[in-house]
């Protein structure tokens, strides 16, 4: 359920409320804004005693029942979009961001090449995996704690923030000393152990739908991690597992105009996955921007043919660049529709 506090409520009144919640056996979560504390609440049980009790308190303007079983990221809880403040750039708000970079850390060479081909070419953060889920065992893995130090240099040389998953939840901790978001792929994205850790992480957090998960399920993920006290959750659209093999996967690009309605998360696509050929990677980035996607995460090397894992879905850094300036008229009136946005939920 919902608490409105009327405005201007006293601390004392929002207090008291968060009190009586308590008593009721639910969780608190509030989100203050610059005149009114809007108080979600959380719990098992009939909410109607709670609700009654509640709208007599002082303070309080209405408390309402949320309908949908994602209770923090529905937009029931919060109409404003979210926005997540990381390397400079505000996701969320009136600024399209790319993150790219190789699947892998390979070398310090190679990263640091990366880093300065992407940075140059406009995008916020560096992507690339230090520790790499692979169908086959035989596969490369990663660089593990060297791939973070090496991801960590480039940050350094180049200022652009750091994005790379994390597969444990025993190495959040790990990651997240190194990490400005971690990444969660399609295959842990109900991997509730890990979910619940990233709730006390202290950094954002990307989540990936998993290949066979519906828009809901990717939802109760996202709410499993703020649940557990981490609001900054960003979702990601990478392509389901259907019968069509022309393509790595199906990519579901109503899914962002949906997500957008159902909650107030950020959400991301990921265009290389989605499609697993390079030569599809700028059509598909330019329907996200134009469906409203609040950013790419897009795979570049510097050499794709020697890549160690997903070469054929990586553009090289002439197409990269090239693509990064063909999307900026489509920018400009993604920036024009979301100030519009703005004015109108204001």
């Amino acid at each position: 359920m919902i608490i409105s506090m009327r405005l201007h409520a006293t601390k004392e009144e929002v207090a008291n409320v968060c009190d009586r919640i308590k008593e009721f056996g639910y969780k608190v979560h509030s989100i203050e804004g610059e005149q009114r504390v809007v108080i979600g609440a959380v719990g098992v049980g009939d909410v109607t005693p709670c609700l009654e009790s509640l709208e007599a308190m002082p303070g309080v303007e209405k408390a309402v029942r949320i309908s949908a079983p994602y209770k923090f990221v529905s937009r029931e809880f919060r109409s404003a979009k979210t926005e997540i403040e990381v390397a400079g750039a505000i996701i969320g708000r009136d600024e399209f961001v790319v993150m790219a970079g190789p699947c892998s850390v390979e070398s310090e060479a190679q990263i640091l090449e990366s880093a300065e081909i992407v940075a140059r070419a406009g995008a916020k953060l560096l992507r690339g995996g230090a520790f790499k889920p692979r169908t086959s065992p035989y596969d490369f893995q990663g660089l593990e704690i060297e791939g973070l130090k090496l991801l960590d240099k480039a940050r350094r040389a180049t200022g652009l923030g750091i994005i790379t998953e994390v597969m444990s939840d025993r190495d959040v901790e790990l990651v997240a000393e190194y990490a400005d978001i971690l990444q969660i792929g399609a295959r842990n994205m109900q991997n509730f152990a890990l979910l619940k850790t990233l709730g006390n992480c202290g950094r954002p957090v990307l989540l990936k739908r998993g290949m066979s998960s519906t828009v809901k399920e990717l939802l109760m993920s996202a709410e499993y991690v703020v649940a557990h006290g981490n609001s900054q959750v960003m979702l990601c659209e990478r392509g389901i597992r259907t019968f069509e093999t022309v393509t790595r996967n199906t990519c579901d690009i109503v899914a962002v105009a949906v997500l957008s309605e159902l909650t107030h998360l950020p959400v991301i696509l990921d265009p290389s996955h989605a499609t697993g050929k390079r030569s599809l990677v700028p059509a598909l980035s330019r329907a996200a921007v134009a469906i409203g996607a609040d950013g790419l995460l897009v795979e570049m090397h510097p050499a794709p043919e020697k890549a160690m894992s997903d070469g054929a879905q990586s553009l090289d850094p002439k197409q990269f660049a090239q693509m990064m300036k063909d999307l900026q008229p489509h920018i400009e009136l993604w920036k024009r529709a979301r100030m519009t946005q703005t004015a109108a939920a204001v």
